[in-house]
């Protein structure tokens, strides 16, 4: 199942006041970024965070996670329509996710 735009563009709703918010369908789900750093990755309708530290503090040892497809890592699943907590979340990630870098031009 694939994910609808419509719950995208809810996320993405959700999001507001946190940045410049936009996403990219990539292998049929998306990615969405906060100010070009990808930040939350949805599939089939699910959006995942990264497991790291900074999201491990704010949601617990005991949060529910997921893999978003196969053979993917583990990541936490976040409840978009907890805004409180989404956008905690969404603001730690943007303070460490590093700008994801420039693609070379591919010589033809």
């Amino acid at each position: 199942m694939a994910t609808n735009l419509e719950y995208i563009e809810y996320i993405c709703d959700q999001l507001r006041g946190l940045g410049i918010i936009n996403y990219r369908k990539m292998f049929g789900e998306y990615m969405v970024y906060i100010d070009y750093k990808p930040i939350i990755l949805v599939c089939d309708n699910q959006a995942y965070v990264k497991m790291i530290p900074e999201t491990t503090k704010i949601l617990g040892e005991d949060a529910e996670t997921g893999y978003p497809y196969q053979g993917a890592k583990e990541h936490y699943t976040i409840d978009v329509d907890n805004k409180e907590i989404l956008h905690e979340v969404c603001h730690s990630l943007v303070a460490v996710i590093p700008l994801p870098k420039p693609k070379k031009k591919q010589l033809r």
